[in-house]
Order: C-alpha cells, then structure tokens, then sequence
C-alpha cells in the first residue's frame, strides 16, 4: 500500500453516495493499493474516538464500489491491519454485479466524431480536466444510457454541468441520486431536508464552435447588460423547462424543486452575464446613482425584458412561479474548472503554469465594482483562500430563493454554496467561503523551464 493523498481521496470520495458526508466519523488517513485498484481510509469517531474502516475498489469498468465499511474497532492497528487485508492487494478487478449496466469508458469514442471541446481534453494543457471528468463520470449513481456520446459530441456542456452539480453536491456531504429518468438528481442531507434538481444549459441559438470563438465584449449599456439578450436567454431556457411540469411528476409532488443553470449562450458569456439571470429572476436591477456627490447602488424593479418578445421580468413575482424553490447557477461551468480544482489539489503540471486573472467581491457596503486579482493557482497564496487548501468545486455555486416558493428550498442542504434570499423586501446573500469570486479567467502559458523551447 502507499499513502493516498487528502486531495486524491477527496476525488475518490465523491463516488460514495454522500461524498464528503461522514458525519461523526471523519476520515485520518487514507492508502491506496499499489495495482491503484482499491483505496481504503480509517476514520475515528469524534463521540467515542474509536476506529472505522472504508474500503473501495474498482469493478472491472472503473466505477468504484464499496466492498467493506466496519466500525468500532479499539485499536488503530487493528483497523489498519483489516483495512490492509480488504483492498485485496494483486486481485483482479471487482465484478460487474448482476443486473447493473456496465459503464460505457469515456475515451471510446466508437464510429462517432467528437467535437472540439471533447478533443481539448486530450491535450496535455487539459490533461488534468480529463481526468477529473472522467472520475466524476464514473462517480454518476446512474448516467443515461446515451451520456458518453452527448459528452462527446452535440452536448458536452450539459454533461459537463450534471458531472460538477454531481462534484457540488457531494462534495457538502450530500446523499445524490439518481432514482428517475427526470429530473436529474435527488439529493437530501443527514437531517431529512431534500430537494430534486432539474441541470439545464442556456445555449446558443445558433451554434459556434467553443474552442476556437472569440469572446464577445459584454454590452457597455447597463440596461441591455441586464435586461437585453442574455437575460432573454436565461428566460427562454427556464421557460422551456417549467412547461414540462416536473413538480407534477408523482415523485417530485410535495418536495422542493430546483432548477440549476449554466450559460453557455455566447462565447464567454458566463464571465458577465450573472446580473442579467439576477434581474429576470427578481425583476430588478443594481444601477449607480449620485446621492449628495457620492455614488451609492440602488435598485430598480422593471417590469419586462428588452427585446421583442417583451417577456415579463421577475420569474419569483409570478404566482405560476411558486412550484420553483430556487435557481442555482455557477459562472464557472468550464473545462478550466476542472483543471483548476486538480491542479490546486496537487496535480503535477510542469510544462505549464495556470494564472487565474478575475474580480473577487467586494464586500465593502456600498462598493461598485470587485478587487482584481491575478493568481497562479499553484500557489499557496491561492491555495490558502480556502480552507481545504485547494479550490472547491462549490466555490462559485449560488443559490437564488424563491421567495414565493411553495416548497422553499433549506439553505441547510447546500451549506457552502453562495444563498440570495429576500428579507424585508430586500435581496441579501449569505456565503460560506469569506472569498467569493465575481468573475475569472484561466490563461495557459509555457512553464518557465520550457518557454524558450
């Protein structure tokens, strides 16, 4: 055995059914086999202090699969040597069990044509995003049979979203499944609070290719910022989801139901157009205005979108609205997150550096615009904004309250997400991280070693 990394065990962990979740019963130290087929880790109860054991090893197409889960031994060494024995050292790979599908391998592409994006992960830029997708891929309770070619092809941002909702989710410790066809994930914590959530995209009417398109400068009017075409899409992408009624669906009745979004309408549009899901959710905007020679943010509510379509703004004013118990959204759905998160955990790249350029919010009260910063995301200065030591997956995950939902959404269930809820007419954000990050950008660039090659 060799000692398994926090980081990489936290990789790994995300295949359990509630991920991080141990409750009383943290992981101390984790191995894995030499073969890399099994990984096992020791936890210590915080009430009593004795010892546990988790075993998981891989089945013959990679999905992980507990194969021992002991507790209450007396003795560290006594927990190690069961542990030891259970990762079955040199043995064959787990079977495939009886009536469970086995999981299509993410690198077969078949007869079919994979698209741009797809091909990027197999650069050595993008190694490390690979591999994390193809982990957490793998870690899916139960992916659609046509998964493998829609990550391949026409739809690899949708199943790039369900795999970091997937990330998210358990990374908070919650139980994630995936019991229905639709919607796509039921997740519920240690205290019963649950919730369905539906992952949608908002794409672009007319398709481009993502890897080679220029980003498009955000519009310099405020208005047409926040009003104009990207809060149209995020309009129309909701819509089309709420005529599907998934709160009727039987399983779904009586339980809250989120929608969790992802833009990828524009080239780049994701580093701007948050305002714009903002103010179509709650029918108002944040304008500057000069109060006494000092500019101060105020709010203003409007009542429609621009454009022709005139559609109504303020999807939480509307009473056909309150079966909707939030909106949850990331402006960092990106290959470049999955590298990100890999990378600060430790992940060897030598041949080239990752500079993490952006705005962090700041939190002064009435500031007007966020803290540039520019970070190698190798560094501990980088590393250090977060307590794990590397950059989490929820980082940048928000949450947006209905505050006419029906079933209102417990903010107990994605505690380290960003939540914005209303209080005495007013929206207000609580966060879990003291960083937030407003937007960014990752830049490659050669390593200093190899820049002159």
């Amino acid at each position: 055995m060799k000692p398994l990394s926090q980081p990489l065990f936290d990789v790994f962990a995300l295949s359990l059914p509630r991920g991080h979740g141990f409750g009383n019963c943290p992981p101390k130290f984790a191995w894995a086999s030499n073969d890399e087929l099994a990984c096992g880790v020791i936890t210590q109860d915080v009430r009593h202090h004795r010892f546990g054991i988790l075993v998981m090893r891989r089945r013959e197409d990679y999905v992980w699969t507990v194969i021992c889960k002991q507790d209450g031994f007396g003795e560290f060494e006594e927990a190690y040597t069961a542990m030891q024995s259970s990762m079955k050292e040199g043995a064959p790979p787990e079977p495939i069990p009886a009536n469970s599908v086995r999981r299509t391998q993410l690198w077969d592409v078949d007869s079919r044509k994979p698209c741009t994006l797809f091909k990027l992960l197999t650069q050595k830029t993008h190694r490390v995003a690979g591999w994390m997708l193809n982990q957490l891929y793998l870690a899916l309770p139960s992916p659609d049979k046509n998964w493998v070619s829609d990550f391949q092809t026409s739809n690899f941002h949708t199943r790039m979203w369900e795999v970091q909702l997937l990330a998210c989710f358990r990374e908070q410790g919650m139980l994630v499944t995936q019991p229905q066809r639709s919607p796509d994930f039921y997740i519920e914590n240690l205290n019963g609070d649950e919730a369905w959530i539906e992952a949608v995209t908002a794409n672009p009417t007319a398709r481009y290719d993502h890897v080679n398109a220029e980003p498009i400068v955000p519009p310099k009017d405020l208005h047409e910022r926040v009003l104009g075409a990207a809060a149209v899409r995020f309009a129309k992408t909701l819509r089309s989801k709420l005529q599907r009624n998934y709160h009727l669906l039987p399983h779904v009745v009586g339980k809250p139901f989120a929608l969790a979004i992802a833009d990828f309408h524009a080239p780049s549009s994701m580093v701007w157009s948050r305002e714009a899901l903002i103010s179509y959710l709650y029918g108002i905007y944040s304008e500057a205005v000069d109060v006494n020679g000092r500019q101060v943010i105020t709010g203003r509510k409007v009542s429609h979108l621009f454009g022709e379509s005139q559609f109504p703004s303020g999807l939480f004013r509307r009473d056909e609205s309150t079966h909707v118990s939030a909106v949850i959204f990331t402006n960092a759905c990106s290959i470049a997150k999955f590298n990100r998160v890999g990378i600060s955990a430790g992940a060897l790249v030598n041949d080239f550096r990752y500079i993490r350029v952006g705005q962090f919010f700041d939190r002064t009260p009435g500031a007007l615009r966020g803290i540039p910063f520019s970070m190698d995301i190798t560094s501990d200065q980088y590393r250090s904004l977060w307590p794990q030591n590397y950059e989490p997956w929820s980082a940048e995950l928000e949450v947006f309250h209905n505050p006419i939902a029906q079933y209102p959404l417990s903010r107990s269930l994605l505690p380290e997400a960003t939540h914005w809820f209303e209080v005495d007419d007013e929206i207000v954000c609580a966060s879990h991280y003291e960083v937030s990050i407003l937007w960014s950008k990752t830049q490659v660039q050669p390593s200093s070693d190899n820049f002159d090659e």
